[in-house]
This record gives C-alpha cells, structure tokens and sequence, in this order.
C-alpha cells in the first residue's frame, strides 16, 4: 500500500506555481509504487472481461487517485473532486497549467525585459533576475536563460554609479562568473556606503569643530 508518511517533507503540494516540480516528483512516486501504468501507462482503463482483475485496477485506482488528491493544495481540489480515474486527474492539471503556465510566462517575460535594479541592493537585484530566469525556465523547458544573457539583464540596467566600473570589467579579456561579478560589484557598493560614511563623519567633525571654535572666538571678544 502506498505510504504517504514519508512524502509530506519532501513532496511539496501542488499549487499554482509549481506544477512542473509537483509533476516530476509525483510521477517518480506514483512508479516507485508500481502505480503510474494506472495514471500514464498501459492500465489507464479496466481491464475487459475480468471481474478478479477489474477489482485489482479498482484497487490500484484508487491509491493512485488518493496520492493525487493528498498531494494537492485545497485551492486546486475543486479541479479534480469528481474525477472518476487517475488519468482524468492527471490530464485535469495538465490542461490546466499548460493554459496558466502560458498567462504566466507572459507576465515574467515582461517583468524580466522591463526589470532595473531602482533602490535594490546588489545582492537584492542578483537574486530578483536569478529567480525570475528560474521561473521562467521551469515553465518553459525551452527558454533556457545562460548566464550570457542573464550577465546582460543585470548589467543594462543598473544604478548610474556603477557605470565606470562596469565599463572597466567589460573590457576585461576574460570576463567574469556571474558569481564573479555578483561579488565585484557588492564589493563596490560595500566600498562606497564606507566611504559615504567617513564623509558624513568628516562632515560632522567639521561642524562640530566649527560650532566650538566659533565659540572660542566669541568668547575672546566678551
């Protein structure tokens, strides 16, 4: 009989943004339960003519559907709640992401080619695109995003202060890792918040010193 005990640690519940992974991993339990011919394979029907073998489907049929709807986030259960078979549950989701998968790709792509890092930090915008091309890869296999390209995102829109230095490391013969650049540039900005910092200081001491020699000097005159 198919354990489930086991799988709520490592098999996350389907929900609208991770059908592919969900997908992946369900089909790699439902085989290692002999269960996936039921689903996707040579038993998706009842066999004819067999009372004994129709109750042994019947079985099989139901631990499968069971695993589907136990690995389902409540929001998504309505989609599949009267479904008589394993395949009609598994054919459910797949029509229905392919269409919100599509929706979706859209909203990244255009997320992606309109993003600029504004008041992120360097490791905040890194992340922000490194997540976005992710996603994006996961909802289509074949919109695979090198780091090339992903360099290229990053780099075109970033604050002006940091225009000379990426100019300077462009025109470096071996250019760096994405990770290599990541931490040039935290580099930088870590460079600069400390100089910002010693000039506000500087700038404090100045008006403090100021502040007590203008003082000085009046009290010379009383």
């Amino acid at each position: 009989m198919s354990d489930l005990s086991g799988m709520s640690g490592l098999i996350e519940k389907l929900n609208n943004y991770n059908y592919r992974d969900w997908r992946t991993c369900i089909k790699s339990y439902l085989q290692g339960q002999d269960l996936w011919e039921i689903v996707g394979g040579d038993e998706i029907e009842p066999p004819p003519n067999s009372i004994r073998a129709y109750k042994k489907w019947k079985v099989k049929a139901g631990r499968a559907l069971f695993v589907l709807k136990a690995t389902v986030d409540k929001s998504l259960l309505s989609h599949i709640e009267d479904v008589e078979t394993p395949k009609e549950a598994w054919d459910v989701f797949a029509a229905l992401f392919s269409r919100k998968n599509t929706s979706r790709l859209q909203l990244l792509e255009r997320e992606l080619m309109n993003i600029s890092q504004g008041d992120k930090t360097v490791s905040e915008y890194f992340l922000k695109v490194k997540n976005l091309c992710r996603e994006i890869e996961q909802l289509d296999a074949n919109a695979k995003i090198g780091e090339d390209r992903m360099r290229r995102i990053i780099l075109n829109d970033m604050r002006p202060e940091y225009s000379a230095f990426i100019t300077t490391i462009q025109g470096w013969a071996t250019q760096p890792t994405l990770l290599e650049l990541e931490n040039l540039l935290a580099s930088q900005e870590a460079l600069a918040k400390q100089l910002a910092g010693l000039t506000v200081k500087h700038e404090e001491e100045k008006a403090l010193y100021s502040g007590r020699h203008g003082e000085s000097s009046r009290d010379r005159y009383r």
